[in-house]
């Protein structure tokens, strides 16, 4: 395995592929890999990346990884027979 990583490292050096870009690659195909493993789940994917579930959702949407659907924003329940005070600025 160390053989071929370091392969790899000396051909990403050869075509001038700089740090971040090799960084960016290595990540965007690990995150497809642990999706693809884990059925899209994305709080499994993130344990067997070791990172936490929301640097994975920001990858995700840095990288344009999503499913193809927006995830549903979840609105606060409504307070039913609440009534809001105004505020009229006079102490």
């Amino acid at each position: 395995m160390k053989n071929e990583f370091d392969r790899l490292v000396e051909h990403l050096l050869s075509s001038n592929i700089l740090l971040e870009e090799a960084v960016e690659i290595l990540e965007r195909r690990m995150i497809q890999a642990a999706l693809e493993r884990t059925g899209g789940k994305q709080t499994a994917a993130s344990k067997l990346l070791g990172i936490h579930r929301n640097t994975l959702q920001r990858k995700i949407v840095e990288y344009e990884l999503g499913t193809g659907r927006p995830r549903a924003r979840r609105k606060p329940p409504t307070r039913a027979g609440r009534v809001q005070k105004r505020n009229t600025g006079a102490a």
